[in-house]
């Protein structure tokens, strides 16, 4: 405790809670977000990098239960369903967290959060975006390369990969799993390429576990809604959660 007081004071510890807990609430009503919204509600008040370490155990356990929900075999399947997406991913993600103040991240979220808020916009207008020959390898292996190498600069990879995902049409609990395999290897990956960066260490590291409870506690409380709750209002909630990423994404990029 005096370490993580060491690093900031109570009152803004329990607004760290706070934002952690809305995050994993979030998390489980439509399977992602995380990320985002810690990233950005921490870093409002808290260094880039300490914001990024106190995102980085949360995501990695509550992803480790939202892929493990139906099971280990479930899960695996999902992996060998996606795993051209999750292979691309994971070399872009481990080599774009070493150039985290190399590359400038404004032009990253801005190229990656108008594409996703449009495509948002339309399928909220009634449009559907249609694969006529189904799910392409190239297409896959496209936004694999995307959301690895944004997640390794910014601790965000989600939004292509949701947008994708409803693209196919893929159904709701198949596609919380899927999330949660995809965002949970993506999590393991980015605990170790940020022990080697110095953002997890031995003192960021208790910020990080602070965070863990609240968050899994709220996305307990998530997912007892998304359980209630049918297919296509998910897709509604889905692409609006979404739409809030991608804004947020663009509003990083131009006024930060």
């Amino acid at each position: 405790m005096d370490t993580l007081l060491s690093l900031m004071s109570p009152g803004t510890l329990a607004l760290a809670i706070s934002i952690a807990a809305l995050a994993g609430l979030i998390k489980g009503m439509v399977g992602f977000a995380m990320p985002m919204i810690m990233i950005s509600g921490l870093g409002s008040f808290l260094s880039p990098e300490l914001a990024l370490a106190g995102l980085i155990l949360p995501t990695l356990v509550s992803n480790a239960m939202q892929a493990l929900r139906q099971g280990p075999k479930a899960a695996a399947e999902s992996v060998r369903r996606f795993r051209v997406f999750l292979g691309v991913g994971l070399v872009f993600l481990l080599i774009s967290s070493q150039l985290v103040s190399v590359l400038p991240v404004p032009v990253l979220l801005a190229l990656i959060g108008g594409p996703v808020a449009l495509f948002c916009l339309m399928q909220l207008a009634g449009w559907r975006a249609h694969l006529p020959n189904g799910p392409a390898t190239w297409i896959e292996a496209l936004v694999g390369t995307v959301c690895g190498f944004i997640g390794g600069l910014s601790g965000v990879w989600g939004p292509p990969f949701v947008a994708y995902l409803t693209a196919i049409d893929t159904e709701k609990r198949d596609q919380m799993r899927v999330q949660g395999v995809a965002y949970g290897l993506g999590a393991l990956a980015l605990v170790g390429a940020h022990v080697v960066s110095g953002v997890l260490n031995a003192r960021t590291v208790w910020f990080s576990l602070a965070m863990l409870v609240p968050a899994v506690a709220a996305m307990w409380v998530g997912t007892r809604i998304q359980d209630r709750i049918d297919q296509a209002l998910f897709r509604k909630m889905t692409l609006a959660v979404l739409l809030v990423a991608a804004l947020n994404l663009l509003r990083r990029a131009f006024f930060t």
